[in-house]
């Protein structure tokens, strides 16, 4: 199929023309320098023959989320939007390279470098959940890198409100990153149906195709959507990729939305989980904070090892914090959200959550840790009952480590999808499926840490609390 030609780029006041960057069905993305401040931007320009009232709404509202989310480290940054003199929408974003939706199909990706992609590509996924917003086309095409080689999730074109989405259209469908349901059009768009996305883009840069394209066969539509909908993801061809790697993806793609993981947050963390398994430092999780967080640091220096809490309710509904911005400034990479039980708001729906759990999650750049956050709110965790049949952690020790108290265990005989619930002290606990758990303890300190089997909802017998107390010198 002939491609067509770029349209002609506007005349923009305060931006100069140097050349065209790439095409889409809707729109062209031509390169400008700005007057003032003088960078080099990309614009993308709608095309004049799909303007319509409906493209029109849409482009507005890619304007609006975009604004909204692109604080966010990896997500991509707009600095402006407005209309071209010849009536056609433009966005001035960020200048960012397409090599990552290049690459992958030329030469294989180091596998701590998909990981590390497909972690904060998906913390910023989880963001835009968050605010109630499904990006709905996540494909390897849509990931560019910065200047500074971070990776960042571009085009919400066709992106809906969670609460829209299942009534809302979807323009534009991407088949081979398409979940099943989206497909058979059982819905345009779910939680569950981006996580499918998500694993079968992280499949993709490792196997360096889509993961129902076959090789050397008719690779149509058709075919393609005969096999997502009926088959299984084609093996990856490399011994260098983990088992437990290939079935965090392969349940990402099951065919039941239930059987996947049921957040993306939940993605992540057995993405995590492999970079432990695999010796790796584990990404950071990139989800945006609200500001009273930041108060909380000690002196300037903590600031960049800010804690949080992230809440779920029983049924499994995620309150998301109020208010949004349009500033273009990023955020540190390590900072993590609060979110609390009881916000005004109304939040979207999430699907059901298998666990009544709270997560205590903490990020510190570079570093596996998982700290407590004191706080004043009363967290409570359901417990669904225990169980005899279910495993207890009776042999958990703790050593100190360089300032970081490292507690470890035997697998008292795990199921596929059972977990581990860590709690230090009286916080609430965070999940987890690797048998070592570390936390960073200040001079003086003593860290007590237990740990449950979560099996199905239910709960087993905790095991023994472990003290490891770090000295005032030391």
């Amino acid at each position: 199929m002939a491609r067509r030609l770029p349209s002609q780029p506007p005349n923009l006041p305060g931006f100069s023309y140097v050349r065209v960057l790439g095409s889409g069905g809707f729109a062209d993305v031509f390169l400008y320098e700005q007057n003032l401040p003088r960078r080099q931007v990309a614009v993308k320009v709608m095309l004049a023959e799909v303007v319509t009232s409906q493209v029109r709404q849409m482009f507005q509202a890619e304007a609006n989320l975009m604004a909204q989310l692109s604080t966010h480290p990896s997500i991509l940054t707009v600095y402006q939007a407005s209309v071209s003199a010849d009536g056609r929408p433009y966005l001035v974003m960020e200048l960012c390279s397409a090599a990552i939706g290049q690459r992958y199909r030329t030469e294989p990706l180091p596998v701590p470098t998909v990981l590390s992609i497909g972690i904060r590509i998906s913390s910023a996924v989880e963001t835009a959940h968050r605010a109630g917003v499904l990006h709905r086309d996540i494909k390897p095409s849509n990931i560019l890198t910065t200047v500074y080689g971070h990776p960042v999730l571009s085009d919400f074109g066709i992106a809906a409100t969670l609460g829209e989405a299942d009534v809302t259209e979807a323009i534009g469908l991407s088949i081979p990153w398409s979940a099943p349901e989206v497909l058979l059009d059982e819905t345009s768009g779910t939680i569950a149906s981006e996580v499918w996305a998500l694993g079968a883009t992280i499949y993709s840069l490792l196997a360096g195709r889509s993961p129902f394209e076959v090789p050397g066969k008719e690779n149509t539509s058709a075919e393609l959507i005969s096999r997502i909908t009926r088959g299984r993801p084609q093996p990856i061809d490399r011994a260098d990729v983990p088992p437990r790697l290939i079935a965090v993806l392969e349940r990402a793609m099951s065919k039941k939305p239930n059987s996947r993981q049921h957040s993306v947050l939940e993605l992540i963390r057995e993405l995590q989980a492999v970079e432990t398994e695999l010796g790796l430092a584990q990404t950071p999780i990139e989800v945006a904070m609200d500001d009273w967080a930041l108060a909380t640091a000690a002196d300037p220096e903590d600031r960049t090892r800010i804690k949080g809490v992230v809440t779920v309710d029983p049924a499994g509904t995620r309150r998301r914090r109020t208010g949004g911005g349009g500033s273009t400034s990023r955020a540190p990479s390590s900072t993590i959200v609060r979110e609390t039980l009881g916000s005004a708001d109304t939040p979207p729906q999430a699907p059901p959550s298998r666990w009544s759990r709270a997560l205590v999650l903490s990020i510190a750049a570079c570093s596996v840790l998982v700290v407590a956050l004191a706080i004043t709110a009363t967290l409570v965790l359901v417990r669904v009952g225990s169980s005899s049949d279910i495993p207890t952690v009776r042999d958990l020790s703790g050593q100190l480590t360089q300032g970081t108290v490292v507690f470890t265990w035997t697998d008292p005989g795990l199921q596929p999808d059972d977990a581990y619930q860590v709690a230090v002290g009286d916080s609430p606990p965070s999940i987890q499926r690797g048998t070592e758990f570390r936390v960073d303890a200040k001079p003086g300190e003593r860290v007590c840490v237990t740990v449950t089997v979560n099996r199905d909802g239910r709960t087993g017998q905790p095991s023994a609390q472990k003290c490891v107390e770090r000295s005032g010198g030391s």
